[in-house]
């Protein structure tokens, strides 16, 4: 088989670990001997052993001159594990087949450098587009320090995300429902605003699949949620941070403390709310390095305003409202030239909705 086919069998490998192995990338290698697959494994968990070394150990022959096909650069330097460079020079693999470089500092190409050195024949650039959209967020992460943000909301077709009176339970399909579930699994932490919690009292928690709880963040310029909200409850199982301004009350700080939930006291923006530009950069520096914004709108619509947004998800239900809470709110813009653009990469169905998943094009910030 061509080498794209076996990189198709790594990258198939390396999705078993989505939303385990955060910060570190999801990774999946394939050993091939003759013609054979002999080996394979993946990233399984952060912590865990490397994809490299899963697959090196679950060879059941000799290995010499055997090719490995992986989807990341292989790492080489002392972490949690050790370098899976060493090992893969130590197993006498004659060739390496590599997806995409590793953008982390301390790889970045060394590996390759190490491994032509060492005689060991390797090409990099197989299936690269899949690869690094593979890990797009700890790409982000890497290359800025600052977590990858996706926007998720499900709205009627005339995008209405609440009726009038604020009720927003249940636009979207149950397999929808599932669908943002299976969306906070995948994501280090899952944020809303003051009023989703105040209007709809919502756990924030994984429920409807099977997966790990995200660290759940609640923007709170004010401190207005009241304390007795689901959102503070299963503190072990999923913790809470709450994101406040110098404004808020320092009984409720306390309180809240008292209850072991983080208040992150973040500079306010020129509207006197969080900044959240400021609120990113301390959640990488606590490893969070991929954020579900689900709303509500007020919030959706501050993240599109300062151009923080790299994907959204919209679950378009096929429902009409009318008079009722627009997704996105104010963004100013008054020439139609200067909108923000999209480049849609998946639609498809789900249950009854039809679900639009997009990149969004970088400019300068909405003022």
């Amino acid at each position: 088989m061509p080498d794209e086919d076996y990189m198709k069998q790594a990258l198939r490998l390396a999705r078993r670990g989505q939303g385990r192995t955060s910060p570190n990338p999801m990774v999946g290698a394939v050993i091939v001997k003759g013609n054979r697959i002999i080996g394979q494994g993946y990233h399984r968990y952060f912590g865990g052993k490397h994809a490299e070394i899963n697959a090196i150990e679950s060879v059941r022959e000799d290995i010499s001159g055997a090719t490995m096909y992986v989807t990341l650069e292989p790492c080489c330097h002392h972490g949690k594990t050790l370098p899976c460079v060493e090992t893969i020079i130590r197993s006498d693999i004659g060739r390496v087949i590599i997806g995409t470089v590793d953008l982390n500092p301390r790889v970045n190409g060394r590996s390759v450098k190490i491994l032509n050195k060492e005689g060991i024949e390797t090409r990099v650039g197989v299936l690269e587009d899949e690869c690094f959209s593979l890990n797009e967020a700890y790409f982000k992460y890497m290359k800025t320090g600052l977590p990858f943000i996706t926007v998720k909301f499900a709205m009627t077709l005339d995008a209405r995300i609440a009726t009038s009176t604020g009720n927003s339970q249940w636009i979207s399909s149950l397999a929808s429902q599932r669908l943002a579930h299976k969306l906070r699994t995948y994501n280090d932490a899952v944020m809303v605003g003051a009023s989703t919690i105040i209007r709809d009292n919502p756990r924030l928690t994984v429920r409807l699949v099977r997966g790990r709880n995200p660290t759940r963040i609640v923007l709170d310029s004010r401190l207005k949620v009241p304390p007795d909200s689901r959102v503070f409850e299963e503190q072990e199982a999923a913790p809470t941070i709450v994101a406040t301004t110098s404004r808020g009350d320092d009984e409720k700080v306390a309180t809240l403390g008292g209850r072991g939930i983080e208040v992150l006291v973040v500079q306010e923006d020129e509207r006197g709310r969080v900044d959240l530009a400021r609120l990113l950069g301390m959640l990488a520096k606590r490893e969070i390095s991929s954020v579900l914004v689900e709303g509500g709108a007020e919030t959706i619509t501050s993240f599109l305003r300062l151009n923080l947004v790299d994907r959204l998800v919209a679950i378009v239900a096929p429902k009409l409202m009318g008079r009722g809470i627009e997704v996105v709110g104010e963004l100013n813009i008054t020439d139609v030239d200067k909108a923000i653009k999209l480049s849609f990469t998946r639609t498809y169905r789900s249950g009854e909705d039809i679900v639009v998943e997009g990149r969004v094009e970088k400019s300068p910030s909405i003022t």
